[in-house]
């Protein structure tokens, strides 16, 4: 084995979380235009995106491992698959909820060029995801932003904001768990000097006209069953998918990241297709808006909800790949694959 050569045909590259997140930091705003590119490049029908696998458990109905294989054309042309496990249990076992790996083959090929340690990539895919939904339907700095759940997906999603709207001031937090929510708030206001990150004593004191809304938990059913009417000019990024029923999803104006992968597996999305019998209550996609094809808003609340798309993660985990090549970094295995010809 070998840490420093480029990857030869035949080789597999490895690459250890530590490694992912040396090669990712202070990446955002790349990252930024490769989600942007992603969505657009997928819209354009330069991509192959199977529905995500979920694998679940007997007697373990909080717990999964979803398989998301795809392909993305345009300027990355690679394909993949990422196989991300979330078991909320591991909080208690002193462990993250989520983890995850990701193979990447060479779409002319089909030979497998590296293995990542992905659950970061994950995160920061989806925090962009995010952001970028923010930063193109709300179209300035928010009043305030509010954060429902304080895990990592939501601390990613506050590093992203902070780099789409810069300016930004507020920040209200809130978790079921007060001591994780004051455990993010300090993390928090020490990496984004300036900000002003509050706890909210319950969620009703994150509904406020000109916020955006981020809910990122591990519901699996809704508990949110309708919005104050007061609202104006609202975004809401609905990265978790099930914390609102399918009326409140009924009353907003929705941007979705793809229209078949999210209206599946019980989502709000899902729930509201299966309430009024149609999926006309989904306005465009994100990729629609981000090519002037379709406007930002159409009413007061806009609620974005990504199903979180396997492409999302082959272009983060292909420019994790070329930084690792550029810097010589990684594990690389020369004879993974084995000899050309009869077996």
């Amino acid at each position: 084995m070998t840490t420093s050569a480029p990857s030869a045909a035949g080789a597999l590259r490895i690459l250890s979380g530590p490694e992912v997140a040396e090669l990712l930091r202070d990446q955002e705003q790349t990252i930024l235009g490769l989600v942007q590119s992603a969505y657009e490049t997928h819209f354009l029908g330069d991509s192959a995106l199977p529905h995500s696998l979920f694998l679940r458990f007997p007697d373990q109905p909080r717990d999964r491992i979803i398989a998301l294989p795809a392909f993305l054309g345009g300027a990355v042309q690679r394909a993949g698959i990422k196989w991300i496990a979330s078991f909320p249990g591991n909080h208690a076992l002193g462990m993250d909820r989520a983890s995850a790996t990701m193979l990447l083959n060479d779409a002319a090929t089909g030979q497998a060029q590296a293995l990542l340690e992905a659950s970061l990539i994950s995160m920061k895919r989806t925090a962009a995801s995010a952001a970028l939904a923010a930063r193109h339907l709300h179209q300035h700095t928010p009043a305030g932003v509010g954060l429902v759940g304080c895990g990592p997906i939501n601390f990613e999603t506050l590093r992203f904001l902070r780099t789409v709207f810069p300016d930004l001031a507020r920040v209200l937090v809130y978790d079921t768990l007060p001591e994780r929510a004051q455990a993010f708030r300090t993390e928090s206001m020490r990496l984004h000097a300036g900000l002003d990150v509050a706890l909210a004593a319950n969620m009703d004191e994150l509904y406020s006209s000109d916020w955006v809304l981020a809910f990122a938990t591990t519901a699996l059913e809704p508990y949110v069953t309708a919005l104050p009417d007061h609202l104006r000019h609202v975004t809401i990024l609905n990265v978790s998918l099930r914390d609102f029923t399918g009326d409140v999803l009924c009353h907003t104006d929705n941007i979705v990241d793809d229209i078949d992968h999210v209206l599946r597996a019980n989502t709000s999305a899902h729930l509201a297709e299966l309430q009024l019998g149609h999926r006309d209550f989904i306005r465009a996609t994100l990729a629609e808006v981000t090519l002037g094809r379709a406007p930002a808003r159409a009413a007061e609340v806009v609620m974005f909800s990504p199903f979180g798309l396997g492409i999302l993660d082959l272009a983060v985990a292909d420019l994790a790949l070329a930084r690792a090549i550029e810097q010589g970094r990684g594990t690389v295995i020369p004879g993974f694959l084995p000899p050309v010809g009869l077996k």
